[in-house]
């Protein structure tokens, strides 16, 4: 599927890359789902990789009150970050998450796909994929950002999520 550029189409990809990624999960044996990767990685296991999900549903979600609802302008990626400095900010997620359980992550990532799903339906079309619409999107759209934090980041976490898979297929007995 290409890059959304509909509302309709948006939900869709959020929605099927997010059933295909718990699917992929769901094929992982327990053993899998705890293991640390075998290959050098900011993340080192799959709820590394699920609370850095959540918490991108978290920033989007802060964006999109500040910038949408109360007509501010967020700090956008994080206080202190630029899109430069986009890994110093992915590794102090990774340090903030590292005391929660696989399980509690699986749990909060579900809740926050569901609250982004929320925040698009919110949204007509227009408001989604036209530029310009608020202040704080700059020269992209809403819907961008919604794709960023959903169908394509999904995607991000299968292709490693896959690797992890496979690394332990081929890891020595």
């Amino acid at each position: 599927m290409s890059r959304p550029t509909t509302k309709p189409d948006l939900i869709e990809a959020a929605n099927e890359r997010f059933s295909k990624l718990w699917s992929l999960i769901d094929t992982m044996t327990e053993e899998e789902q705890n293991s640390l990767f075998l290959f050098e990685d900011r993340d080192k296991n799959l709820r590394d990789v699920l609370v850095h999900l959540y918490e991108w549903h978290q920033m989007v979600n802060r964006w999109h009150r500040i910038g949408t609802i109360e007509g501010g302008i967020p700090e956008v990626p994080g206080k202190g970050y630029t899109w430069r400095t986009l890994p110093d900010l992915n590794l102090e997620i990774w340090k903030k998450y590292q005391d929660v359980s696989l399980d509690s992550s699986k749990k909060m990532l579900k809740e926050s796909h569901k609250m982004v799903l929320d925040l698009i339906e919110s949204h007509t079309n227009d408001e989604l994929f036209s530029k310009k619409v608020y202040k704080w999107t700059k020269s992209t759209t809403l819907g961008a950002y919604f794709v960023s934090a959903t169908s394509s980041h999904y995607d991000w976490a299968m292709k490693k999520i896959k690797k992890h898979i496979k690394s332990q297929k081929n890891k020595p007995s």
